[in-house]
């Protein structure tokens, strides 16, 4: 039987044309609101109810690509440019978060399952970290880290960010990787023991295989948390060259370049599906081999 392969690629494509559909459907939406909506907005019992459809606040789709060639004065660079540069700043500041968010979330799954008390203990914590508010922990953080060093190094701006990023990724993979140490069914973990295989050995050949269709969905969640947490991360503690202070920076220049805004947002959002798609390249790699058992199987 050979469909595994064929059919895993048909479903990746489906889901691109999925995704492109979407982005389709998303710009007919938009175009569409700004022809028929109300250039003032709609309010309801004097609530506003829907945006302001006029070119200050909803620039037409090909004027925010137009403006994308147009140059940044400060920098002297075309927009796209900046843009680009910006998103690579935030997305190696968003991998080190990542890669940090990752490494504790890991840790933590793992000792909460070989110690249930440490589940019992700390999960409700790791659930309670979650409820803090982004924008009040950013500058307290950034307080932290001025007073830091590593060695001589003395601690960098970009390196609160890079903390922030971490604290919002390390959720899902902490749970997600945790749930999936404990899938495996008890006759699993039984005939484990039966080869006299210790916990270090069930972890490895039985629990950590188990658990890899929940740590991928957990890694995507974890790496959009982590662009979510840069990005507010660089707007809050007022960190230079990423994403997030060009956003605040264009955001100025609002009335007179409303393009600007969204070309900035629109750069945020494709490091976000950057972000994304090397978690499932990664995913794609690592279950290859899972994959070839069970068709061979």
């Amino acid at each position: 039987m050979t469909s595994g392969p064929t059919s895993g690629w048909a479903r990746r494509a489906g889901v691109a044309g999925a995704a492109l559909g979407a982005l389709a459907l998303a710009a007919a939406v938009w175009e569409g609101y700004k022809l028929v909506g109300d250039p003032d907005g709609t309010d309801l019992f004097g609530v506003p109810l829907l945006p302001r459809a006029d070119d200050a606040a909803m620039p037409h789709l090909a004027d925010v690509v137009a403006g994308l060639g147009d140059v940044d004065i400060a920098a002297g660079q075309p927009v796209w440019r900046v843009v680009v540069d910006a998103c690579l700043f935030t997305l190696g500041v968003t991998g080190v978060g990542f890669a940090a968010g990752t490494l504790v979330g890991l840790i933590l799954a793992v000792a909460m399952q070989r110690l249930r008390i440490v589940e019992r203990g700390l999960l409700p914590y790791v659930v309670l970290s979650q409820t803090v508010p982004l924008v009040a922990l950013a500058p307290v953080i950034a307080g932290w880290g001025g007073r830091l060093s590593i060695g001589t190094y003395p601690w960098q701006p970009w390196m609160s960010v890079a903390v922030i990023a971490a604290y919002l990724a390390f959720f899902p993979v902490a749970v997600g990787m945790l749930r999936g140490l404990q899938s495996p069914p008890a006759a699993g973990v039984e005939l484990m023991r039966s080869y006299a295989a210790g916990w270090w050995r069930t972890l490895w050949k039985l629990r950590a295989p188990a658990a890899l269709p929940y740590l991928f969905p957990a890694l995507r969640l974890a790496g959009a948390a982590a662009v979510v947490g840069a990005v507010v991360g660089e707007i809050s503690t007022g960190t230079r060259g990423g994403i997030g202070r060009l956003i605040l920076e264009y955001s100025r220049q609002a009335t007179s370049a409303p393009a600007k805004v969204y070309a900035a947002i629109l750069g945020a959002a494709a490091l976000g599906l950057v972000v994304a798609a090397t978690v499932t390249l990664l995913e794609v790699g690592l279950t290859r081999h899972q994959r070839r058992v069970a068709v061979t199987g």
